[in-house]
């Protein structure tokens, strides 16, 4: 079913993706020349794809496929050079120009390079910038005649360190150039680039273009055109007839010499401009006329208009000044619920003095928006000729204060004042002017409307104006948006009908300020216009044409997306059915596998049990990959060991119990697996294996172990060799460390803990052969009252204790003896049970005790053991050993008292040895217990398991 909905939704993603191209082509109709779209540009005049469109091959354009679409692109001398848009200023394009590459064998450098000559194009040097990446280069650009037109230098690159860049201004136009890289470090000599780019294409923040290095192979540039070279008919789209269209009209008011026009008005007119932009013109005494405006109650001279730029220049009161008898406190004029705001574009905070801090706060008496810090009064002991600094600020600012301290102290540097000069001033003011200090007034320019970057047409709009003298004229795009046109600058004589007349059609958006509202520079035209973060400018919305035809476009995508939202419907209840059938079965699996069980545990010894994390199916089966046989490390009666990766890339032995026995599910296997996470649980010990987690959400339970890798101890008591020889320190302190991992478990562990299990192949070696014991599967914990526990035989021939054989009553002196069995297995090397070997040796129990009673030890030992330890040491180990094989539990010393001798021994070197007494008749009864049936374990009923699954071997 999975497989039949995922074909059927294919081929219904390849119907849309057929059909909708088709309906849009069905729709489409031949467009009006500089309306043509090629990919999501609209190819404006003089450019053209149809022939008609276009009045010289320079301006043709074809539309390519690429990987990201269909593009526009002009040919120029051979290149194809792709189209980006339309610049926002007159006779320009946007074009993605290609990088020149020195020094770099991998790419092709002469491919880079842009030849112009004998075209109409050229790089404007004040629309573009010249720019390198490299590292400790010096990159120059030079002109047809290797005149050198400017040049910057890339910072150097530390050892590691990422490509660097610089960018620098082109002094002169460009049709063609060179590029020259000079190194200014010896290990300068890398690939580098260069490349013309955009100055307005890119935040002026950045050093430079967000995302350039040298694997860009293409940025955007400005390219402009001579109209001359079209000759007298110009370069503009043939058959384009100028009709006059009815404008309004705005008249052009003059006070002294300062002229102005919409939206100000001289004062008592009829203009229905509103109260904010009244003029007022004084007469001055010596009868000329002075232009002011009131902004709350306050008169400012206005010395200029500047209605591209929507600024208006004032002469405003200094703001601070605190020297001799002119004081100004520091604050501004208070411009809040005025339609002005002081602009930051074309203003400056000026400061004059030297070792002052000079601190700007907002509308707010503690909200700092900026400052600078004056030069010192003493540079190199000679008076500083630098008695300034310069701070920028916000935009959208109404009102400020500035103050000025002689020293920097956050406690009170609102509050001291020093003797200097600071305001806000306008960029072209000349600074340079002594007398600047001693004015009570400086020129400021507010803002009342915000210059928007994008491209409009002045019928945008219906509502078109213009001024009686014709210098500007403007569409109203919205309440608050303007597109204006200036005569000298935009270059037009008249309007006409659809807004294309040559050159004229390319205008600057303005946005009204409010009271409530600061126009930022994202602030587009609603409806038509939305903003493009990738070029920081407002573009106009893309609109369909034919909208019959739209309709059907409409209902036939619709009509095929809502079959292809029914089909994800459809599927993605499957997936959730799917999901939820999977869950299911994972709980079912959960509480199979002893879930609630170890839950019961859990709840009932809550003090006692660490957290136990459990593991997803998934994360165990992306571990094991998918438990690969080539991952197998051992297997046993209880279940098979993988090796794992975590996902954090920790290495894990990963055990899968054996549970299922054919189609029988074994029970009695799941307690015993619920029981080894219980016990594990509550151990932590240096000498014991630790478990990490475990999953029951699998078809068969999972434990998670931490992975040991150097093998268990009975392989390495039978492979010895001579690159990793068992030595007797080696053979005592695996002793001393498995003493002491039963001795926590009997006496110090929460609850004591009986291992029942305890043999040579459930010692597992760490990296640096330490001691850690494993495999509780068969393991009990008991109440500290009890002191024994009464069970079904379970354990491994040669190690099991007699005592417990005989009484079914199994106690931590069992675990002393299994103990004793694997000493006597480091003292001589052999097998507890050899079926190859006489009857006489075949039990080595009762090997080593019938050698203890002829004095015949050494004969039976291991050669390495005798070569390298203390004869003295050895034979006290072997004292000790053969009191854990007492047949009489009660006369065997304690696990604490088995790891504290051997300790002891360690630290004498043997020389304490204590007298147990005579036990010769008690080895008499034991050699004759195994010498007379040696096989009598087989007369009962014993769960046996003498094969091992270590958690450590190498693949």
């Amino acid at each position: 079913m999975g497989f039949h909905l995922a074909l059927y939704f294919i081929l219904l993603l390849l119907f849309l993706f057929l059909l909708c191209p088709i309906l849009q082509a069905a729709e489409s109709q031949e467009p009006a020349c500089g309306k043509e779209v090629c990919g999501n540009i609209t190819i404006q005049s003089p450019f053209g794809i149809h022939s008609t469109c276009y009045t010289k091959p320079w301006f043709k354009v074809t539309c390519n496929p690429t990987l990201d679409g269909v593009k526009p692109f002009i040919n120029v001398n051979g290149i194809d050079l792709e189209v980006l848009g339309k610049a926002s200023y007159s006779n320009a394009i946007l074009i993605n120009n290609p990088v020149t590459y020195i020094n770099c064998d991998r790419i092709n450098e002469v491919s880079g390079r842009v030849n112009l000559l004998g075209t109409p194009f050229f790089f404007s040097s004040t629309r573009n910038y010249f720019g390198s990446v490299g590292c400790g280069n010096l990159a120059t650009i030079l002109s047809n005649e290797a005149v050198s037109l400017g040049g910057c230098i890339q910072p150097r690159c530390g050892d590691g360190a990422s490509e660097s860049g610089c960018f620098t201004q082109i002094t002169a136009n460009l049709t063609s150039y060179t590029v020259n890289m000079r190194a200014m470090y010896p290990d300068s000599k890398r690939c580098a680039s260069a490349f013309i780019f955009s100055k307005y294409s890119f935040r002026s923040a950045y050093p430079l273009p967000t995302g350039i290095n040298n694997g860009t192979t293409h940025v955007p540039a400005v390219l402009n055109w001579n109209s001359t070279y079209c000759g007298d008919g110009g370069c503009g789209r043939p058959g384009l007839g100028l009709t006059l269209i009815n404008v309004n009209t705005y008249k052009v008011w003059s006070c002294g010499n300062v002229t102005f026009h919409y939206p100000f008005r001289m004062k008592d007119q009829d203009y229905e401009t509103g109260d904010w932009f009244e003029v007022i013109c004084n007469k001055t005494a010596n009868g000329g006329k002075v232009p002011f405006l009131n902004i709350n109650d306050t008169n400012l001279q206005i010395l200029d208009f500047d209605f591209l730029d929507g600024t208006i220049k004032v002469n405003h009161p200094i703001t601070y000044f605190n020297c001799r008898k002119n004081y100004h406190n520091g604050m501004s004029l208070d411009l809040i619920g005025t339609r002005f705001y002081y602009s930051n574009s074309d203003n400056s905070f000026w400061s004059s003095g030297c070792g002052n801090l000079v601190t700007i706060f907002g509308n707010e008496t503690y909200n700092l928006i900026g400052g600078c810090l004056q030069p010192s009064c003493r540079i190199n002991n000679k008076t500083s000729c630098v008695a300034s600094c310069l701070a920028y600020f916000p935009e959208g600012l109404s009102s400020f204060y500035i103050n000025m301290s002689s020293r920097f102290d956050s406690s009170d540097y609102r509050k001291k004042k020093s003797c200097g000069f600071a305001s806000l001033i306008s960029d072209d003011y000349d600074l340079e002017d002594s007398g600047i200090s001693s004015r009570t007034h400086v020129p400021t320019q507010l803002q009342w409307g915000t210059p928007i970057f994008g491209e409009c047409h002045l019928n945008d709009s219906l509502d078109t104006s213009c001024t009686s003298d014709g210098e500007y004229c403007w569409s109203r795009l919205s309440s608050n948006h303007l597109c204006v046109c200036d005569r000298d600058t935009r270059i037009y004589s008249t309007l006409c009908e659809d807004g294309y007349c040559g050159d004229y059609q390319y205008c600057r958006m303005l946005c009204l300020n409010t009271p409530s509202n600061y126009c930022s520079s994202e602030s587009c035209p609603p409806y038509h216009y939305e903003y493009n973060s990738t070029g920081f400018r407002c573009e106009r919305k893309k609109q369909t044409q034919n909208t019959h035809n739209l309709t059907s476009i409409i209902i036939g995508c619709s009509t095929s997306i809502g079959t292809l939202f029914l089909l994800l419907a459809t599927w993605s209840m499957y997936k959730v059915l799917k999901r939820k059938q999977k869950i299911m079965l994972k709980q079912k699996y959960f509480k199979r596998n002893g879930g609630l069980l170890l839950q019961q545990h859990l709840s009932s010894n809550e003090g006692y049990v660490e957290k136990i994390k459990l593991f997803t199916s998934k994360e165990m089966e992306k571990a094991t990959d998918h438990y690969n046989e080539n991952r197998i490390l051992g297997q046993g009666g209880q279940g098979t060991v993988y090796k794992g990766m975590l996902i954090d890339g920790s290495i894990v032995a990963i055990k899968k119990s054996k549970m299922v026995e054919g189609k029988k599910f074994d029970e009695k296997k799941v307690e015993q697996f619920i029981n080894e996470v219980i016990i594990l649980s509550q151990i932590n010990h240096r000498n014991v294996v630790k478990l990490l987690g475990c999953c029951l959400e699998a078809e068969v339970p999972l434990l998670v172990y931490e992975f040991i890798p150097n093998g268990t101890l009975y392989d390495l008591i039978r492979n010895q060799n001579e690159e990793l020889p068992l030595t007797w320190e080696m053979r005592l302190r695996i002793a001393i460390e498995i003493a002491n991992a039963l001795f926590y478990l009997h006496s110090a562990a929460s609850a004591p803990i009986y291992h029942r299990d305890i043999k040579s192949s459930n010692i597992l070696l760490d990296d640096k052969y330490r001691a850690k014991v494993s495999d509780f599967g068969t393991s009990r914990s008991v109440a500290l009252e009890q002191t024994h526990l009464t069970t079904r035989v379970q354990g491994t021939f040669g190690y099991m204790d007699p005592e417990y054989f005989r009484t079914n009553q199994f106690t931590e002196k069992s675990d002393v003896y299994s103990f004793g069995v694997v000493l006597i297995e480091l003292l001589t090397g052999q097998k507890p049970v050899s079926a190859n070997q006489s009857e006489q040796v075949r039990s080595l129990v009762s090997y080593f005790l019938h050698s203890m009673q002829e004095n015949s030890l050494f004969s039976i030992l291991d050669p390495m053991a005798v070569k390298d330890g203390p004869e003295q040491e050895i034979m006290v180990v072997a004292l000790l050993a053969k009191r854990c094989l007492n047949l009489n539990g009660k006369k065997r010393p304690t696990m604490k008292q088995v790891a504290m001798e051997l300790e002891l021994i360690k630290a004498s070197g043997g020389t304490v040895i204590e007298d147990y007494g005579d036990e010769e008749s008690e080895i008499d009864d034991m050699i004759h217990s195994w010498d007379t049936n040696p096989s009598s374990s087989m007369s009962r009923t014993i769960t046996t398991d003498s094969v091992t699954f270590p958690l450590n071997s190498s693949f």
